[in-house]
């Protein structure tokens, strides 16, 4: 085709084609408003006809009004973007030490007294020294980091429980001694870890834990 070929007024046929083929184009398809968008806009444009005071209702009944629909597009919201997620007071289970160990409270628990049940005493005192730690990072009275080691979490912990230093001191020792030096643990410190990770459990930062069951005295001596 010549360039005097080419109509410079199209007739309106020629030009309806011409505004149906450019408005096609993806661009134009992106930019138009979706039905949530037009929804809104409506029920936007109701309230402000409705605040204007045009309809000549009288005021409790406006509020009320305003106060359904509100409520109305709180319950759309739910329903569209789903209930929003509780903030969980701990997104993440810190590891404990420089071994990675993410396992909660109860699973820590659940292994010390397993391996305490089979007589695997090393094992029940570095699982119960662990739960010990975890219950206190869980109420957020201590924090671990890399390079936290026991001893460095007893001190920690003794200064939200001073009134049980020496004995967070002590567990801090055998757990250590069963982990990095091999040492074969004692019934008596598992039972002592057992009296000190329940009475830390019931007791508010501060206070003197409740005195420990004599058996955990004995073990003590013994141990």
């Amino acid at each position: 085709m010549q360039p005097a070929d080419i109509p410079v007024a199209p007739d309106a046929p020629e030009a309806r084609r011409w505004l149906l083929e450019e408005l096609s184009r993806p661009e134009y398809r992106e930019a138009e408003p979706t039905a949530f968008d037009l929804a809104a806009q409506a029920v936007r444009d109701w309230l402000i006809a409705l605040l204007s005071g045009g309809t000549g209702l009288p005021g409790p009944v406006l509020a009320l009004i305003v106060v359904l629909v509100v409520l109305a597009l709180v319950v759309v919201g739910l329903l569209v973007f789903g209930l929003p997620r509780r903030r969980r007071r701990r997104a993440a289970l810190a590891p404990l030490f420089d071994d990675g160990d993410t396992r909660s409270l109860d699973e820590l628990r659940r292994a010390a007294s397993a391996a305490a049940a089979e007589g695997r005493y090393d094992v029940a005192i570095e699982e119960r020294f662990r739960a010990i730690v975890r219950a206190l990072v869980d109420r957020e009275l201590v924090s671990v980091h890399p390079g936290t080691t026991a001893h460095g979490f007893a001190r920690t912990a003794a200064e939200a429980f001073p009134a049980v230093a020496a004995r967070l001191e002590t567990a801090a020792a055998a757990f250590e001694a069963v982990r990095y030096l091999g040492r074969p643990g004692t019934p008596g410190e598992v039972r002592e870890l057992d009296t000190l990770d329940a009475e830390l459990e019931r007791s508010a930062p501060g206070s003197a834990p409740g005195s420990a069951p004599e058996p955990a005295a004995t073990a003590r001596s013994a141990s």
